[in-house]
């Protein structure tokens, strides 16, 4: 049964395109292919990035938040109460109504003091402002994405299908594996996968399982480009999302630095080119690239059609957030709304989930009362703490 299985999965016809089989991809004449077993490297990068990361959270991301201001904000203390410390513990951090009223028979306080209580615990146990600027949220990741960035550039300045997507195709399937594009697909790869295994480890998010989804998901489509030696149009697609992915998450550094004016200046080229690259670039080039030109040298396979289909899922997320980002730009500059009030939620928003933000009433900031103003304050600190 399970050689069946083995069968089937590497059945030729699923990756490479008809009259071509995997005996045409073994090594010879000087020629390098990809193979699925190298995928096994994978796995040591992902750790070794996880040792940089720690490093670089504690000899460059510390000293940095100290630089840029990042403190902590002081928050209460919270009283000693064994049995609502028992059950928050045990049971919920929220409890329920019934919940709340039986504990205030056991305890003789006031629901109000009940409910204040568990207000401040869930407070203290979410991390601080310091915590979140160091971790791989915003400064690790603003700092790989620039050199992966860069070191795509790197790979592909001199190759002539960077500057011709037509010469993506040419010797399809039979393309020879370049050093730079092994070191660029496994330093990427290993990347999503380190975020994958710190995720156990790291400050659990409410989006945790939509993270897991998109890192299994990206991996996923990394490996299968790689198996299908999809390498170069990869390639090109990995480098024109870290572009627009290191503004991303240096306005999120400059926003815990409070460095307001420059956060929304890079807030706002990082849509420019967000819009550049994935409604523009992404569509009319890269997928007209791998939709028309191949089967102009051969017929469509399955490999050609699952490649081509998750492309244009990723195309209806592009064209989803960027109906998102133009919303919340055009309530920003017409609601008279502070880009900065929304920007935590926002970058939140957008970068991992687009769920976790309904209930965050976008109102105008002018023209409320004193009372108002501190009580949309405290409610957007509440909702948009632990997010980012």
């Amino acid at each position: 049964m399970l050689h069946t299985v083995t069968e089937w999965l590497w059945w030729e016809r699923l990756w490479l395109p008809v009259n071509v089989s995997w005996a045409d991809l073994e090594d010879r004449d000087g020629r390098v292919y990809a193979k699925a077993s190298q995928l096994y490297g994978v796995l040591p990068i992902a750790l070794c990035l996880l040792i940089v990361r720690f490093l670089f959270e504690r000899l460059v991301a510390a000293p940095l938040a100290d630089v840029c201001g990042v403190k902590d904000r002081l928050r209460r203390t919270v009283e000693q109460n064994a049995i609502l410390e028992n059950y928050f513990c045990a049971k919920a951090s929220v409890p329920s109504q019934a919940d709340v009223r039986a504990l205030c028979k056991k305890t003789s306080w006031t629901e109000r003091r009940v409910q204040l209580w568990f207000r401040r615990r869930r407070n203290h146990q979410r991390p601080g402002l310091r915590k979140r600027f160091c971790e791989a949220r915003c400064v690790w990741r603003c700092v790989f994405y620039f050199f992966a960035f860069i070191g795509s550039i790197v790979a592909l300045h001199d190759k002539p299908w960077f500057y011709n997507l037509k010469e993506v195709w040419a010797g399809f399937p039979k393309q020879s594996l370049l050093p730079s594009q092994h070191w660029y697909y496994f330093l990427e790869m290993g990347f999503y996968l380190s975020l994958l295994l710190s995720l156990t480890f790291d400050v659990k998010r409410k989006d945790f399982k939509e993270q897991v989804i998109h890192h299994i998901a990206t991996l996923t489509l990394l490996a299968f480009s790689w198996i299908s030696n999809y390498i170069r149009v990869g390639t090109i697609v990995m480098a024109l999302h870290d572009s627009a992915d290191i503004l991303l998450e240096g306005a999120k550094v400059l926003n815990y630095a409070k460095w307001h004016k420059m956060a929304n200046a890079m807030f706002v080229v990082f849509t420019i080119l967000f819009m550049l690259t994935r409604l523009v670039i992404f569509p009319f080039w890269v997928i007209h690239c791998t939709w028309v030109y191949p089967l102009e040298s051969y017929p469509a396979f399955f490999g050609y059609y699952f490649f081509n289909i998750m492309l244009l899922v990723l195309q209806m997320l592009h064209i989803y957030w960027a109906f998102l980002i133009s919303k919340m730009l055009f309530k920003c500059l017409f609601s008279k709304v502070c880009l900065l009030q929304l920007g935590a939620t926002f970058f939140f928003f957008f970068n991992d989930t687009l769920i976790l933000c309904r209930g965050f009433c976008v109102c105008s900031w002018k023209g409320t009362t004193g009372a108002m103003k501190r009580r949309m304050t405290a409610r957007r600190r509440e909702t948009t703490s632990g997010l980012i």
